[in-house]
């Protein structure tokens, strides 16, 4: 049976919009109310900007057509992200992809003669605005910074530049047609999300296996015309990064993220090195849970206990969920009880919408989570997630300006999977029953750990060693982006695990590779997010009060700064080498469990 049309789909399984725009015409008056606001603006303030404050009072009336731009952009994504194949869905994205490039032209000459300010007004700006950390990251970027026309060009361009990234997302959900395959005598229907959904993790070895063969075939068909769209991404950023006088494109996409390069290799080095002997012994413990005669690629998603898998429904993922996250304090759970209450969350699975989950928090409105609901108990892993995305920025939203509400990407995920901790220990502490046990603890290991710190170290890698190809003035070519991702898979999983033919071709499956060093951002913030469960399991309240302290703060402090708040430094491998050394013994005691339970 194929998916649900959208249509067929009950209304309160899906989010209500309507905080953003009470429809699409809404929408529609809105933005093109927006491009005159931002001429008038233009207008006003262009060539003014001498003085301390004037340019106070043009970052104060800009930040009023910021948050008009990210709910625009957020209700554009979030419309489309559900139903593809809509056609209104897709002109309300068009038609924002097109009107952004001319709004952010007209806005760009604020940044360039703030930019062109002696250093004497420039410091005393810094340190009479409400904006200091937004301006002083603004600073850094002064000598990479290019003539005001140059970055209008630039910046009324853009909507050009992130054409790579549509083009991939339509060849991904429009165009792959997956067909069906056979297992167990049966024909079965097979699309990308039931694929990561349901087949992936499948714990019928031949429906598992004949799915990945047929998956495999399917994007085959299609690597060149990926790899020309990824090419043609990773080009445009060298071409960036050069203009902007960048050594390399590493350490322009780096700039953003307030990090140092040593930060960034640490994370991949260090995980490389010393997690995968603990995950080969995981993969040892999957061929013999399963029976299988060898653990390929494509067995590695599967439960340790295929028969111990609880079901759960939408109602009944509520209670996991409060019973892990109350920790955190009356207010946080209020935000989690609106989320189900008031529609804030996507659940469904149905024809046209996109694969994964996020969350996205536009500022002054409701967070909106996305997900496919799979009835899986790994599914309330995945929501605890988003819910702390969305419990972070609700709460940075609140406590910071627009400027400084969106942490660097070094810290994003921290307290998604620091929810993800939370859950975990919650579940441990239910029953003492060996299965139960096994279970919980391969869940964190399945999900959590093996999610965010072995596929994302794995494209975390792969990315590093594509930027250094880019660098060294190579274009991207199928062969070269397959034999890359196969030789980063088998270094890491050495001869425990068959790397199966189709393997190689994981790359196209990650839309992540368009939106700058994001990969590894995951083990960064699981690193803080382990320490921080930790600390909140060991000392309580104090600890909880930190926490929800670095999560108001925003972006108002840099990465280094957020996890020191936490009581955590992240300037040492410490944190990173405990957290590998956490997951170790997960693994002992899933061998101990397992020698107990057979």
């Amino acid at each position: 049976m194929g998916q649900k049309l959208r249509s067929e789909i009950p209304t309160n399984e899906t989010w209500d919009l309507s905080s953003l725009y009470e429809n699409n015409d809404a929408f529609y008056s809105t933005l093109t109310d927006l491009v005159q606001r931002v001429t008038d603006f233009n207008e006003k303030y262009l060539n003014q900007l001498k003085d301390v404050s004037t340019i106070e009072s043009a970052l104060h009336e800009q930040a009023d057509l910021i948050i008009d731009v990210i709910h625009l952009s957020t209700y554009a994504e979030l419309l489309y992200s559900t139903d593809t194949t809509d056609a209104d869905s897709q002109k309300v994205a068009a038609q924002f992809s097109t009107t952004y490039g001319k709004i952010a032209g007209l806005l760009s000459f604020l940044e360039s003669e703030i930019l062109q300010l002696e250093e004497e007004t420039f410091n005393a700006l810094i340190k009479q605005s409400e904006y200091p950390k937004y301006l002083s990251l603004l600073k850094r970027q002064k000598p990479h910074t290019l003539h005001p026309e140059v970055e209008k060009t630039l910046a009324t361009f853009s909507p050009t530049f992130s054409a790579p990234f549509e083009l991939y997302g339509i060849t991904k959900m429009l165009d792959i047609e997956f067909g069906t395959f056979e297992a167990n005598n049966e024909e079965i229907a097979l699309d990308y999300v039931s694929f990561e959904g349901d087949f992936e993790v499948h714990s019928n070895t031949e429906v598992r296996r004949n799915a990945f063969k047929k998956f495999s075939e399917a994007l085959r068909r299609y690597e060149n015309t990926t790899a020309a769209t990824y090419n043609a991404h990773v080009q445009k950023e060298k071409i960036e990064s050069e203009l902007r006088g960048y050594d390399s494109v590493i350490d322009f996409l780096l700039e953003p993220q307030d990090v140092t390069r040593e930060m960034y290799d640490r994370q991949i080095d260090v995980i490389s090195e010393e997690l995968a002997p603990h995950m080969s012994r995981y993969a040892k413990l999957l061929k013999r849970t399963n029976n299988l005669d060898e653990i390929r690629f494509e067995d590695l998603r599967i439960p340790l206990d295929p028969t111990y898998e609880p079901d759960v429904s939408i109602e009944g993922s509520k209670e996991y969920i409060k019973d892990a996250l109350s920790v955190l304090g009356d207010d946080y759970m209020q935000m989690v009880n609106d989320s189900y209450d008031k529609r804030w969350i996507d659940f469904p699975q149905n024809k046209g919408k996109q694969t994964g989950a996020y969350c996205a928090s536009p500022y002054g409105v409701n967070p909106f989570i996305f997900i496919s609901w799979t009835s899986k108990m790994t599914e309330v892993f995945v929501l605890a997630h988003e819910l702390g995305h969305a419990g972070h920025f609700n709460l940075a939203n609140k406590y910071q300006n627009v400027y400084q509400a969106d942490c660097s990407m070094y810290f994003v995920e921290a307290p998604s999977t620091m929810n993800e901790m939370l859950m975990a220990n919650s579940l441990l502490k239910k029953s003492n029953d060996p299965k139960f046990k096994r279970w919980v603890i391969s869940s964190i290991i399945s999900r959590t750990y093996y999610h965010n710190m072995v596929t994302h170290l794995l494209e975390a890698k792969y990315q590093r060693e594509v930027y250094r190809k880019v660098d060294e003035g190579e274009a991207l070519t199928a062969p070269l982006l397959n034999e890359i991702k196969k030789k980063v898979i088998s270094d890491f999983w050495g001869d425990e695990v068959e790397i199966t033919d189709g393997a190689e071709l994981t790359w196209m499956r990650q839309p992540h590779y368009y939106m700058g060093l994001y990969p590894y951002t995951y083990s960064a913030g699981l690193t803080i997010g382990t320490v921080m469960s930790q600390r909140i399991e060991n000392e309580g309240q104090p600890a909880v009060d930190d926490w929800l302290n670095v999560l108001k703060s925003g972006g108002s402090k840099s990465p280094v700064e957020l996890a020191e708040l936490a009581g955590i430094d992240v300037t040492t491998d410490k944190p990173l080498k405990e957290t590998i050394a956490y997951i170790g013994s997960l693994i002992d005691e899933l061998e101990t469990l397992t020698d107990e339970i057979e």
